[in-house]
């Protein structure tokens, strides 16, 4: 059985319903459970004893929320000089509104996560265009979730906006499996 670690940090329950999205997916997989947990409750022992990471995060002025990145700086670093994760796989969503099409600052926030992911050795896992619900919700680095219109207006999540996620959830979980757990790096 794999363990699948969805770690978020919420403002108006849009990343949570998302992130719920996430794991329902990767429960769907014959092997996988998904574990959800926010950014101030994980614990160094969470992400060690995961085989799958996914972090989501709402758009903060164009970067992630303060309790992921918190969570990066203060846990995730320790774990890095460790080399305590290496080989898992890591995958990222986020949500949010703001001008622009996907919602202002939704490519950086993944990007500035996966880079996080990057450094930790991570094997990351993107999101093909050909994923259910991807032209509403996909950027290749994973699904977004514009939960306002375009003149900032509260919406919630579309449905589409959380199938791209349950299968993006799927598909870490199956990437997982395929591995049986972390690759062994020499040291």
């Amino acid at each position: 059985m794999v363990k699948v670690l969805i770690v978020y940090a919420t403002d108006y329950g849009n990343t949570k319903k998302m992130a719920e999205a996430v794991a329902e997916g990767a429960n769907s997989v014959n092997g996988a459970q998904a574990v959800l947990k926010t950014a101030d409750e994980t614990t160094a022992d969470d992400l060690t004893g995961a085989d799958a990471l996914i972090f989501g995060s709402p758009v903060h002025m164009g970067s992630m929320d303060y309790r992921m990145k918190t969570l990066i700086d203060k846990v995730c670093g320790g774990l890095w000089m460790k080399d305590a994760i290496t080989g898992k796989v890591g995958a990222v969503f986020t949500t949010g509104s703001g001008f622009g099409n996907s919602g202002a600052g939704a490519e950086l926030t993944q990007l500035a996560m996966l880079n996080n992911f990057a450094e930790l050795g991570l094997i990351l896992v993107p999101l093909p265009k050909n994923t259910p619900g991807y032209p509403k919700a996909g950027l290749q680095w994973g699904p977004h979730g514009r939960s306002a219109d375009e003149n900032l207006k509260p919406k919630g999540l579309a449905d589409d906006q959380l199938q791209a996620a349950r299968h993006h959830g799927a598909n870490v979980a199956t990437v997982a499996l395929k591995l049986g757990g972390p690759l062994a790096f020499a040291k």
